[in-house]
């Protein structure tokens, strides 16, 4: 008979189920949560000479999360399901990375299928895909009883993609690097989010194409120090000021897709402290201390011009991780 595991254990773990096995002491099943991320604050320093980009943003996971099963299989080979048609359910997805990758490295016998229940915007800034991965990392860890740390996990993450990283850590970070220098913060205060996604995909390589991060003035940088002087001061409002032009890459996608500057200003206008788009969009977000006035405005963004101007909308909250005793 399996034996379940309260979700309590982990933030990733909602189930388990025991199984022996000749070589491992494995778990025969396991469903994980995979919670999405919003970037509090996005600076792009400057495009190194290999390509890539130079950043300082401050992540943040919010409770808006993904469901994927785990099970164990006696044939090799992974195997993907999605709930989303045009998701790749092969190689390319980066669960099945992954996956992979432990496997070859620990020379896991067997297979295994992946189920992946969407939740979490696609292409939405808010690192749905590399969230995936690193619950699919975390969970063949514990089901194969691999015995790695985090920060061995981190490392292996890196090889998906630079979020993933952070989205094994979670909470509140500092970003730095490509994204792969990651610095534990203060938690921020308690407040509502609401994350809207209109009906649109933005290509995050059209959006550092077009950013020219090497000629940004000065003054186009986000204050990504006085969000943190806000967060270690638990200052509410000190962050909502500090977090105004908080997102280099709105000067791209915001001034094409018109749309993101109208739910700015519709969150903003109902009483949201402050709003911004997270990551290289089409994602906004916006804070509010008052649940309220989210739950209003969460209706109105429902309701704009006739349900066109938003495709998803959620109220949440951000998570926080608990303070080691």
């Amino acid at each position: 008979m399996g034996v379940k595991i309260s979700c309590i254990l982990s933030p990733f773990l909602l189930y388990c189920v025991y199984k022996k096995h000749r070589k491992y002491n494995t778990m025969d099943k396991m469903q994980l949560k995979a919670l999405a991320k919003i970037n509090l604050g996005l600076d792009v320093l400057r495009k190194r000479e290999d390509g890539y980009h130079d950043v300082r943003m401050i992540m943040q996971t919010v409770r808006i999360f993904d469901r994927l099963a785990l099970v164990k299989q006696d044939k090799e080979g992974i195997r993907v399901r999605t709930n989303l048609y045009y998701l790749p359910a092969n190689e390319n997805n980066l669960v099945y990375k992954a996956a992979n990758l432990l496997f070859e490295e620990f020379d896991i016998p067997g297979g295994l299928s992946i189920d992946l229940k969407k939740y979490i915007p696609v292409a939405a800034g808010m690192a749905g895909g590399s969230s995936d991965a690193a619950a699919v990392l975390y969970g063949l860890n514990r089901m194969y009883g691999l015995g790695l740390s985090q920060e061995q996990l981190m490392e292996r993450g890196v090889k998906i993609g630079a979020d993933v990283p952070y989205c094994i850590m979670r909470g509140t970070a500092l970003a730095e690097g490509i994204g792969e220098r990651l610095t534990s913060l203060p938690p921020m205060p308690p407040c509502n989010i609401l994350v809207a996604k209109p009906g649109i995909s933005v290509s995050t390589k059209y959006v550092y194409e077009n950013l020219h991060a090497n000629d940004l003035r000065p003054e186009q940088h986000p204050d990504i120090d006085g969000i943190l002087d806000a967060l270690k001061k638990q200052d509410l409002r000190g962050m909502a000021e500090a977090l105004r032009d908080g997102n280099v890459l709105e000067t791209v996608t915001a001034s094409a897709y018109p749309v993101i500057g109208k739910l700015k200003e519709t969150m903003e206008e109902n009483g949201a402290a402050v709003a911004l788009m997270s990551g290289s969009g089409p994602t906004v977000f916006g804070i509010y201390k008052d649940r309220k006035l989210a739950e209003k405005t969460c209706q109105a963004l429902k309701e704009a011009d006739d349900g066109r101007l938003t495709r998803q909308v959620y109220l949440t909250e951000f998570y926080n991780r608990k303070k080691a005793r």
